[in-house]
């Protein structure tokens, strides 16, 4: 690893470390780390990415972003990913 962050390259929406469509896999495992103490925000944060990366593509292409693949990638991991991360105690307040 170059020690470069992963975070997206606008409008074209790739990673700036990897190159591979933002966010890569480990631009989500550096998102829930910063989003740790405010987990909700997260889920938040990435529907305006998802919002902000359709219209920048939109614009670029003619075409636009396919709707369903669009979701899965900015916001179909939110969930599973914060429930990898969530406390294991059981007398701790769920994150979503």
């Amino acid at each position: 690893m170059n020690g470069q962050r992963h975070a997206p390259v606008r409008p074209f929406w790739f990673c700036a470390s990897c190159v591979r469509p933002w966010p890569c896999e480990q631009a989500k495992v550096e998102l829930v780390a910063d989003y740790s103490d405010e987990p909700k925000l997260l889920g938040v944060d990435m529907a305006d990415c998802l919002a902000e990366a359709s219209r920048d593509l939109t614009d670029l292409y003619w075409t636009g972003p396919d709707p369903v693949e669009h979701y899965v990638r900015f916001l179909g991991w939110v969930k599973q990913a914060l429930a990898a991360h969530r406390p294991r105690d059981p007398g701790q307040s769920h994150w979503f």
